[in-house]
């Protein structure tokens, strides 16, 4: 297994200055210290995704309250939600927003029925209605220590196209701004999914959906901390 850039405490400190910047070395503590206050006093609010209203997740688990994730998790729990079959989650991240019963496959994080496998190698004879994988793409090539990262996605989304059953779906998001790499083939349709979404960010725990022309050379960190913007797509199991 290669070695993730930010494996061990030191390691993982100069990752989180690189891409986030010194000042959130101080500003993520403080923040995960508030979180049992500031959580109580929030309303709960929806955002419009797809025709659908769906309610942001403000959670203490990542500062999930304050970050993009408010509005992932329950763009993926929708997504599970319309879903009858076998579902397969590449990164674990549902998990810690609850209990679930579907299978997880992530590279790094060793924790119980998690399978430590790194997806373009992983073989199984099962056939999955739903792929879905939330702000993990983004890291893949970018975040372990070899490989080239348009290659290193577009080998994992071929993966996991082919473990879909004929009428099953992978759906990623991602956040814009975080993999220069990345944010160039969403921009350039490379990656040529069947359809795609963006939300754009206009307050601290505010989200709308915007068209493609308004989400390029979206920043990440700026003007609000962490993801400004996000990409949803949805890929087709091969014909």
């Amino acid at each position: 297994m290669s070695a993730h850039l930010y494996s061990g405490f030191t390691g993982k400190v100069r990752w989180f200055a690189k891409r986030f910047g010194w000042s959130e070395i101080f500003l993520l503590p403080l923040r995960k210290l508030a979180s049992p206050i500031v959580r109580p006093f929030l309303c709960p609010r929806e955002f419009e995704y797809r025709g659908e209203r769906l309610q942001y997740v403000f959670e203490n688990y990542n500062v999930t309250w304050s970050n993009e994730r408010c509005a992932e998790i329950p763009i993926a729990r929708w997504h599970l939600a319309q879903t009858d079959g076998p579902v397969l989650e590449v990164g674990n991240v549902l998990g810690h927003y609850g209990a679930h019963s579907h299978t997880v496959i992530d590279k790094y994080e060793t924790v119980p029925r998690v399978i430590n496998e790194d997806i373009t190698e992983w073989q199984t004879d099962q056939r999955f209605a739903l792929i879905i994988s939330i702000s993990t793409f983004e890291h893949i090539g970018f975040d372990d220590a070899d490989g080239d990262s348009k290659e290193k996605i577009r080998a994992a989304i071929d993966a996991c196209r082919a473990l879909l059953a004929p009428d099953g779906h992978l759906v990623i998001t991602v956040p814009l701004g975080y993999n220069p790499a990345l944010d160039e083939l969403i921009a350039n349709d490379s990656l040529a999914a069947n359809e795609a979404h963006f939300l754009l960010r206009h307050g601290r725990r505010e989200w709308s959906e915007a068209p493609r022309n308004q989400a390029d050379g979206t920043k990440y960190g700026y003007p609000f901390p962490y993801a400004n913007g996000l990409w949803i797509a949805e890929f087709n199991a091969p014909n």
